[in-house]
């Protein structure tokens, strides 16, 4: 169960977590689901009746999508895109500014939007438009908020996408099994195929899974490597303190058995039981959820989440890095005030050297 290197590429001689990258779409590929999912959901209430006096009406509704999408994603890959201009300085100044006034700029484009939904309202269908601005809303908390929670885990290591989606599909898969071959209680009445066996069969399984899988996914480095900058693909990187093994000795009675005497455990396969318990009691409710809503959702995005404000909760260092802070000279310093700092810097480490040469 210890972690081979020699899955991934060749490392480098480097300090710190190094990466190296080849081209990939995954986050591409997340976009573009999450744009078809958003059409079908704005075509589940639509009546071509209604739209045919509303000329426009149905551009609004991307409007607010696309806006929506600028502000979350602007927040999500501000500093990812600073990293990614750094070295041209003209555009590296015209991203900054744009990543300064992101949340001005995307708050009145919202009411560009608003304005433009009330001077479109007509008599005899303010129901009807009604319906749909609040539905937009409502397809934004639900499907997009959630999805671009999918991204952000992305971002900070395909790992925290990938377990998170396994979990969900061995959970269902599980419950299917032994729903099937044991079930007799019925679990829930808006979902009338769930049963009591199943649901419990489902989360002993996803629970041993997540503690399985999590250790064979953290054998791969492009798996556990967060990305620092919109650069795509194949990743290397030294891994995380919760990707280093760490050795647990066996009972004797056991030991005896067996051809070793202790055992390698990554620190994040007892994350991943967390994970794998929240995937087998709350998950499954978003497909109650999807049930309830006449099976409109057939995704469980809630999952991504949980991932993601888990992964930042109770993984992620508290204390600042100092890739931490470079983000934040980057993203918040002009060029002329990076160098002040540089001098700066140079001339405190000069003084503590100098102090530490003569005592």
């Amino acid at each position: 169960m210890q972690k081979d290197h020699g899955n991934s590429a060749p490392s480098t001689p480097t300090s710190g977590r190094v990466r190296h990258r080849r081209r990939s779409n995954e986050v591409a590929m997340v976009v573009i689901i999450q744009i078809f999912m958003a059409s079908e959901l704005f075509n589940l209430l639509r009546r071509a009746h209604e739209d045919k006096r509303l000329p426009g009406f149905r551009i609004l509704n991307w409007y607010f999508y696309f806006t929506a999408m600028l502000f979350v994603y602007g927040r999500i890959l501000s500093h990812r895109l600073v990293n990614t201009v750094t070295s041209d300085k003209i555009f590296y100044r015209l991203v900054s500014r744009l990543i300064k006034y992101q949340m001005v700029i995307c708050y009145f484009l919202y009411i560009a939007g608003f304005m433009w939904f009330i001077i479109t309202l007509k008599k005899k269908m303010y129901k009807y438009q009604f319906g749909q601005f609040a539905w937009t809303h409502m397809i934004l908390i639900v499907v997009f908020t959630q999805s671009a929670f999918t991204v952000a885990n992305i971002f900070e290591g395909i790992f925290w996408f990938l377990l998170p989606a396994s979990l969900i599909a061995v959970n269902d898969v599980a419950a299917y099994f032994f729903g099937f071959f044991f079930g007799k209680t019925p679990l829930i009445k808006i979902s009338p195929k769930k049963t009591w066996e199943g649901f419990i069969g489902a989360s002993v399984a996803t629970m041993i899974a997540a503690f399985l899988l999590a250790n064979v996914f953290g054998q791969f480095q492009w798996l556990t490597c967060p990305r620092k900058d919109l650069s795509t693909g194949w990743l290397h990187c030294d891994p995380g303190p919760v990707f280093k093994p760490e050795f647990y000795p066996l009972p004797g009675w056991i030991s005896q058995w067996l051809p070793w005497k202790e055992i390698a455990i990554l620190p994040v396969q007892w994350h991943a039981l967390c994970l794998g318990l929240f995937a087998s009691i709350i998950a499954p409710f978003g497909g109650f959820f999807a049930s309830g809503f006449k099976r409109a959702f057939k995704i469980k995005m809630v999952m991504a989440v949980f991932a993601y404000i888990y992964h930042q909760s109770f993984v992620v260092a508290q204390d600042y890095t100092v890739e931490t802070i470079l983000d934040e000279i980057l993203s918040s310093l002009t060029f002329e005030e990076q160098k002040a700092l540089y001098t700066k810097l140079g001339q405190i480490v000069q003084d503590r050297m100098l102090g530490l040469s003569q005592s």
